[in-house]
């Protein structure tokens, strides 16, 4: 046995000890920020997959509650009517001229409207405005219209699911076109109804009907509508793309998945290479290319795997037969080069980057203007974390926002020849879209919640933006 004065050296040690360990996290700090850049505990990646009960729950019932409100339609001009806007490519090529300062005062709002946790992207087509929440006091998915004019609600339709916080619920953009609109819940619910009036038209749960497993923190892709059909990637042992009839929910095609690869954060992309339409998807497991027309519509034209298991960032076309895969969490970037092969296609590796050397994004897609690539270099960058930079098709660096101006995780668009860049704290940057340096024209704190990593849309003159909790519309034109 120890002595009382042995022990009480060695409660004074201990002591000691416990007093380093609470006060070493501060010391770091401020010797050297970036060193607790790990223990963000909001960040992606900072906690894991929720508890499901996929199996134990009872099927979802898609006609739930229907409910209508004072809002009306607006008259305004402009649309952004899916993921990336209307061209996929996250610029607005329509768009006015758009004021190249905002003042002391910054940009005005216009109106704002309390949301469920999440970043799930607003879609705008006539006026109207399309949001996918969830409320958790109904424990619902709610996809829900406003009224561009001044945020009124229009209509709601939801359906009961239970979704556990993790880091937000809600996180895609629905889909218009052809008088639909489209939606993916968190947990893998698509939602199709009347774009006009909000009635059911169909609902499928990729999960219980197709074996989709369930991405960590929820899911992320948003829907495709290509023609009359709505394009999904449920990844698992049923199929890696399907069709699905937009008119009638019934499965008009299925890709082969024969290595299995599962459902990613990404979004499926149109595009054309070696000369041919394709759905491009990065999958958790590898790249695939799908074609997308003629009499192999659907066929699994070419697929090329990757190790990178946590992908945001959806792929973008770099040429007439490039495509540039990116993910953070240390998987960087990949470039892939498709070419006819006989009666086929294939496609290949052709180089890797790093993301401390080379180009990466951790959750949005990059804009690909002109030749040159523009993205937010993921956290784990090193010097390079949460910069804005441009690169050259290769991968080769331009320029970078320098130290003193980091971005975080938040979104970015282009119009009239302008970068819309918004931060983790609603700070919005406005940049000179020049691929010869980095120009700040002005910024404005527009939102004050935080985590305000929701994709933008922009509508004529009016930027959506959103936080955790709040989306608020801005006006953004030149002042008359």
């Amino acid at each position: 046995m120890f002595s009382t004065t042995t022990r009480q050296k060695l409660a004074a040690l201990a002591a000691f000890f416990l007093s380093i360990a609470i006060a070493l996290p501060a010391l770091l700090t401020f010797l050297n920020p970036a060193a607790l850049e790990g223990l963000q505990a909001r960040l992606p990646g900072g906690d894991g997959r929720p508890a499901t009960r996929q199996t134990e729950e009872r099927p979802v019932d898609f006609s739930g509650r229907f409910q209508t409100f004072d809002g009306t339609p607006s008259s305004l001009p402009g649309a952004w009517p899916h993921f990336r806007g209307p061209n996929r490519d996250n610029i607005a090529a329509d768009a006015p001229p758009l004021a190249d300062a905002w003042g002391t005062d910054g940009p005005e709002a216009l109106w704002e409207i309390e949301l469920g946790e999440g970043y799930a992207g607003p879609a705008v087509f006539e006026g109207r405005v399309y949001l996918l929440d969830y409320d958790e006091e109904t424990r619902s998915d709610a996809l829900r219209c406003f009224s561009l004019d001044d945020g009124r609600e229009i209509w709601r339709h939801s359906y009961e699911i239970e979704v556990r916080r993790n880091h937000g619920m809600s996180r895609t953009v629905p889909a218009v076109a052809g008088g639909y609109v489209v939606s993916i819940g968190p947990r893998c619910h698509v939602l199709c109804l009347d774009a006009e009036t909000g009635a059911l038209q169909w609902g499928i749960d990729l999960q219980r009907e197709h074996g989709t497993k369930e991405p960590l923190w929820y899911t992320g892709q948003c829907p495709l509508i290509d023609g009359d059909q709505v394009i999904l990637a449920p990844g698992g042992p049923d199929a890696l793309l399907m069709a699905v009839e937009l008119a009638t929910g019934d499965v008009v095609w299925k890709t082969p998945n024969p290595r299995g690869w599962n459902m990613s954060h990404a979004s499926i992309m149109p595009m054309t290479l070696a000369g041919k339409a394709m759905y491009v998807y990065a999958a958790a497991g590898g790249v695939a290319g799908v074609s997308a027309e003629g009499d192999d519509a659907g066929a699994l034209l070419w697929q090329v795997p990757w190790e990178a298991q946590i992908v945001a960032p959806s792929p973008v076309a770099v040429g007439e037969n490039r495509v540039l895969a990116l993910a953070g969490y240390g998987a960087g970037a990949m470039f892939i080069e498709v070419n006819a092969a006989g009666t086929g296609f294939e496609g290949r590796e052709v180089s890797r980057h790093g993301t401390r050397d080379g180009i990466a994004a951790e959750q949005h897609t990059p804009i690909v203007r002109d030749g040159f690539i523009y993205a937010i270099m993921p956290k784990d960058a090193g010097a390079m974390r949460a910069q804005f930079v441009c690169h050259r098709l290769d991968g080769e660096r331009v320029w970078s926002s320098g130290q003193e101006n980091r971005f975080g995780l938040g979104p970015w668009l282009l119009a009239d020849n302008k970068f819309y860049v918004l931060d983790d704290e609603g700070m919005l940057y406005l940049l000179r879209a020049s691929s010869e340096r980095y120009e700040l024209l002005d910024k404005a704190q527009v939102l004050y919640g935080h985590e305000s990593w929701g994709p933008l849309a922009l509508a004529g003159d009016r930027l959506l933006v959103r936080d955790l909790t709040r989306m608020v519309c801005i006006s953004v034109g030149v002042k008359q």
